[in-house]
């Protein structure tokens, strides 16, 4: 899927063990016996790194070290999970397929939290989305995970909403050193890993790491996933005032997919027979918990209608430059290529086999639907559900971009930062077959014109692995259902300035950016259809024009030091962010959302915050209110019947100006009861809303039109935000039986987890004078357990067991609701690795 990353090309200014590190004063992280600074592990770019120990003006964050990252967030295990037990964090999916789950933050999803690799942007440029599936070995390469809660400490010309995740990649020593590891899990799960530092020779530095990985499921049956990822990153310091570092990284993979079940639902009432907020029963899924309506059998082989893959090397270079003891600027190239897609079933036609598509236990019947391709007229398949097809929806894309920053520290108090933020981006989103299954060709009847004639018929297919991908693509030619390309171009000025004392501090960011949307329809119009439209017509193609969106970030925030071991904190910002491409367009075509206007997010945000630090104990207590208005949302939905009272079996309903409140309070801790022993809790307390208005549209996924009778649909929505649980509580403790012999141990609550929006239902809701309602489902607790233990050989040379049991009760639970059911969490785990260290 598409990646589309500046941040991508971080990923490993990252794993660039052959930088050289220049320590920094900042704040100690903990890890194991040792205390470690942040600023030890940053590398080459770390001028454009913004963690929140360089605030002195605090921020609600939480920091993962490594330490705790090679314990609890590699193999099996989601990059997400890593920050499951902070305060205001959700993570959910994870029985989707391996790289599938997702994480939400203060209640907002991914799209609208900003993910940092060394500082660099990470999140998807036309849809804000980050797809774990394609980063599966940045845990194996992560130092430190700063997570920012809300407004955080990022300078460059970002709008995070929920928060900021800093993914800071580690630097080696400059002595010469490796491993090797092997890791196993829950069904089938294998990863082989290897890593090498040539170590510092003389002016140059060399780093190497190389995996494998095969599982022929991650819990739920139909989610086999493989891959592998390579780095290798040369490190070059020609004197004391300048650092240079390129690197190249890939992590091409594939997995099938499982998606959320539809089920009865029951609901506890009140006296008046209306729903509470309390789910008691999921109801009846005829797969089972571990069941996928995504795969079946067919000739004794296991087969999915759903497979994810994509490949997406990424380069950069890096370069510091200490210009004096007061001035240093940074600069970090970067460049991606992404290719890859969804494998899908075309037409719906699996549940509209004749004979049925289905087994008696939820399972695809592809034999069937193999007999009844071979039965069709010429052996074609068209999109009126005349036979199946798997298709795949692919996003190509190529992605390079520049961020720098300068810094100037007077010595006296006063620091400021000036730079750049750059990015160029296009795309291409087409369909091209996967497997005809059994027929010999299919057509494109619902996507008539000049170009494509009626009978126009495609045979050509190609395969969902990410290696072949990257060469193997569809030509124009042999491309069905869509073919659009798209351009954005983002240019953006941050800068900031800081004033600190011993006891005060205060600082005031702000930042300016240019957003410049295109695109074209490749073959779905010719001159003369377009002209009809009013659609403009450039190289043989349907061109949207050029549209310029001006976006800017303005934020400021004060602390004061009470005493050495108390301090309070306020901060206050205002965005205006650009609208994503995908919501200012209509699906996979060059038209514009015009009836409903599409106009800059605004979003106002206010925290505040105490402290208390000893040597033993750390308290954090935060409050936040973020309202977020003329936001936009799409999403997919079927079987809609429109104003002429016409089905349509596939549609996207694309909301606009809607508005969330999000406010809530969280507080956590970190104490050390003995040397040997601690422990650690948080709780957090959410009310987050839609509230007011919103205006909506619905097109048909199949022909791209816009429906009768919905061309722009007013509506009120007083609902609770889906998806995410607005309460939290958890516990965990670390008790370290001998220097080199510890165990773990984690207990997670989760509830006021609300269903998902349905937007239609609320605006129908509306109009006959009623309230819509979403309910939440069930609370669910979980507990996980690990264990370590170190065995040295020399100085040099170790050897490092680790074990871990997630859900150790095997709790079943529902992590959240979509707008096509529900989706079972993951139920008992397991993963252990040993590594050999030398």
């Amino acid at each position: 899927m598409k990646l589309l990353f500046a941040g991508a090309f971080a990923l490993t200014a990252s794993l660039s063990f052959a930088q050289v590190v220049e320590p920094t004063d900042s704040t100690k992280v903990q890890q194991g016996n040792e205390d470690v600074t942040l600023g030890e592990t940053l590398i080459v770019g770390k001028g454009v790194i913004d963690v929140s120990e360089n605030r002195k003006t605090p921020v609600a964050a939480t920091v993962i070290s490594r330490e705790q990252i090679l314990d609890k967030g590699v193999g099996n295990v989601e990059f997400p999970d890593l920050l499951k037990n902070s305060p205001s964090v959700y993570v959910a999916d994870q029985a989707s397929g391996f790289g599938d789950s997702k994480l939400y933050m203060r209640g907002f999803d991914q799209s609208n939290t900003a993910f940092l690799l060394n500082g660099q942007p990470m999140n998807g440029m036309d849809n804000g989305s980050v797809y774990w599936s394609n980063w599966q070995s940045v845990s194996d390469i992560a130092n430190v995970i700063d997570a920012q809660r809300g407004l955080g400490s990022s300078k460059l010309a970002i709008s995070s909403i929920g928060g900021t995740v800093n993914i800071i990649t580690k630097a080696t020593d400059k002595k010469e050193g490796g491993f090797v590891r092997y890791f196993a899990g829950n069904d089938s799960y294998q990863k082989q890993t290897v890593g090498y530092n040539t170590g510092m020779k003389g002016k140059w530095g060399a780093s190497f790491v190389f995996d494998n990985w095969s599982a022929h499921r991650s819990f739920a049956r139909g989610t086999e996933g493989k891959g592998q990822s390579y780095f290798v990153s040369v490190g070059y310091k020609p004197n004391e005032n300048h650092t240079f570092n390129f690197m190249i990284f890939g992590a091409p993979q594939q997995h099938d997919q499982n998606f959320s079940k539809p089920m009865a639902t029951q609901y506890q009432k009140d006296k008046n027979g209306n729903p509470t907020d309390v789910i008691l029963t999921p109801g009846y899924d005829i797969t089972g918990r571990k069941g996928n309506s995504n795969y079946g059998f067919y000739n004794g082989q296991a087969m999915s209608a759903r497979t994810n893959y994509y490949n997406k090397p990424v380069a950069n270079l890096n370069w510091d430059w200490k210009i004096n003891d007061k001035m240093n600027l940074s600069t970090v190239l970067y460049a991606s290529t992404g290719t890859g897609g969804s494998v899908g079933n075309a037409g719906n036609g699996i549940g509209y086999t004749p004979g049925g598509g289905y087994t008696s236990n939820g399972e695809i019947n592809w034999g069937n639907i193999y007999a009844n391709n071979q039965t069709l007229t010429n052996g074609v398949t068209d999109g009126y559900r005349n036979g199946t097809a798997l298709v795949s929806s692919v996003n190509n894309h190529f992605w390079y971009g520049a961020v720098s920053n300068f810094t100037y520290d007077t010595k006296k108090g006063f620091t400021f930062n000036a730079g750049t933020d750059i990015r160029f981006y296009t795309g291409e989103h087409y369909q091209q077959l996967n497997d005809l299954l059994g027929a010999r060709a299919r057509t494109d009847v619902r996507n008539v014109n000049v170009n494509r004639p009626a009978g126009y018929e495609v045979t050509k297919t190609f395969s969902s692995n990410p290696w072949s991908s990257l060469f193997n693509k569809a030509k124009h030619s042999e491309r069905i259902g869509f073919d659009n390309s798209e351009r954005i171009n983002y240019q953006g000025i941050f800068g900031q300035a800081e004033y600190s004392n011993e006891r005060f501090s205060a600082f005031f960011q702000g930042a300016l950016s240019w957003q410049e949307y295109e695109k074209y329809d490749n073959w779905n119009y010719t001159a003369e259809t377009a002209a009809k439209q009013g659609i403009k017509y450039k190289n043989g193609k349907a061109y949207s024009g050029e549209r310029t969106k001006i976006g800017y970030n303005l934020k400021a925030g004060a602390s004061y030091n009470i005493n050495n071991e108390n301090s309070v904190f306020v901060n206050v910002g205002k965005y205006s962010r650009q609208p994503y491409l995908n919501n200012i367009f209509v699906r996979n075509t060059v038209k514009y959302v015009d009836d409903i206007p599409v106009r800059n997010e605004i979003l106002q945000s206010i925290e505040g915050g105490y402290r208390y630090k000893t040597r033993t104990l750390k308290v954090n207590i935060n409050a936040y209110y973020t309202q977020w208005d003329n936001r936009s949302m799409t999403y997919t939905g079927q079987n809609f019947v429109d104003g002429d009272n016409i089905n349509h079996a596939n549609v996207r309903f694309i909301a606009t100006n809607l508005s969330e409140v999000h406010k809530g309070l969280e507080v956590d801790f970190d104490a050390k009861i003995t040397h040997a022993w601690s422990l650690t809790g948080y709780t957090s307390f959410g009310d987050w809303k839609y509230k007011g208005g919103f205006n909506y549209q619905v097109q048909d996924t199949d022909t791209q039109a816009l429906l009768p009778g919905f061309e722009n649909n007013k509506g009120t929505l007083n609902a609770y935000v889906g998806n995410a649980a607005q309460f939290t509580f958890g516990m965990g403790t670390r008790v370290n039986v001998t220097r080199d012999w510890s165990f773990d141990t984690n207990f997670n609550y989760y509830s006021r987890v609300y269903e998902n929006v349905i937007l239609d239902d609320a605006a129908k809701a509306d109009i006959a004078g009623e309230q819509y309602k979403n309910v939440a489902i069930r609370p669910y607790a979980t507990v996980d357990l690990g264990m370590s233990y170190k065995f040295k050989f020399t100085n040099s040379q170790s050897l490092r067991f680790r074990g871990n049991i997630n859900n150790l009760m095997n709790s079943q639970y529902i992590s959240r609701k979509d707008n096509y059911g529900y989706y079972w969490g993951n139920g008992r785990t397991w993963n252990a690795s040993v590594t050999y260290n030398f």
